[in-house]
């Protein structure tokens, strides 16, 4: 008996057949490969330069800084002393402005010296004993604009009932003109 080679024919085909089929497909994969690796997109871009911020500035001017607003010896029952102070906000921001006082009243009866401030057109500001602002707190000025200037009066009387008693008696006060800014605000632009 004698073996036909056409039996083993038949199992050598399927394996050839499947290089066949496989070379192309790892050929296909290589090249997919290379085109979603190779970095070939669509590219677009825009600037803007110049951004920038800046901080405002928060001062004020005194046209009496570091002196007296008032400072008279020798007064009597019925004498009043004026004072005059321009304050001016010399800022760049908006700036809310209060007035307190550290004072000493050496007067026997306090309520003889009073003193009364007033502010533009003659508005009110405070009234009372010399040196009671000291405890009253701070009074509110209202909010200044950047480069506004505000002038007050300052006005000490000795009242016209005061006895000997009150004779050689000192009183003495330090005002203090606080700047705060306003409250922040949002800017779109």
């Amino acid at each position: 008996m004698t073996i036909s080679s056409s039996s083993a024919a038949p199992a050598e085909q399927p394996a050839r057949s499947r290089k066949r089929i496989l070379i192309p497909l790892a050929g296909l994969l290589v090249a997919a490969a290379i085109t979603v690796g190779s970095g070939a997109d669509f590219i677009a871009n825009s600037v803007n330069t110049g951004n920038a911020y800046a901080t405002g500035t928060l001062t004020q001017t005194n046209s009496k800084a570091n002196s007296a607003i008032f400072n008279l010896g020798n007064m009597k029952p019925g004498d009043t002393l004026n004072g005059r102070v321009i304050i001016t906000n010399s800022g760049t921001l908006p700036a809310a402005l209060t007035l307190s006082e550290s004072a000493v009243n050496g007067f026997v009866t306090k309520a003889n010296l009073s003193l009364t401030i007033t502010g533009p057109g003659g508005a009110a500001v405070w009234s009372g004993t010399f040196g009671d602002l000291t405890t009253a707190g701070p009074v509110a000025l209202g909010t200044f604009t950047a480069g506004e200037a505000r002038e007050y009066l300052f006005s000490v009387t000795l009242a016209q009932a005061a006895t000997n008693a009150e004779q050689g008696k000192t009183a003495t006060a330090t005002y203090t003109w606080n700047s705060t800014q306003t409250a922040a605000t949002t800017t779109n632009q």
